[in-house]
């Protein structure tokens, strides 16, 4: 078990979820890496990257789709000429 499944588990435990809903899959961690990435490198400010994906976090946590969402955290990215070109 990795760290992010083990702090998961923890997290769900003081919630009183099931830890399983918390588990980030490995596509689910290159996508997330990826746009904290494109947060960071278009936004000129690194500490974007782990606000974007708390904001994600919650639009997942309320219904949104991951994909749907990355698509439009790179389409704003590419709007301003500033993204990055992957979708």
């Amino acid at each position: 078990m990795n760290w992010l499944q083990q702090i998961s588990e923890r997290i769900a435990a003081v919630c009183g979820q099931d830890s399983a809903a918390l588990f980030v899959t490995p596509d689910q961690a290159r996508e997330l890496l990826e746009l904290a990435g494109v947060a960071a490198h278009t936004s000129g400010n690194r500490t974007n990257a782990p606000l974007l994906c708390y904001v994600l976090g919650l639009a997942v946590g309320r219904g949104a789709a991951l994909s749907e969402l990355a698509k439009t955290v790179r389409e704003a990215a590419n709007a301003n000429g500033l993204g990055s070109s992957k979708s």
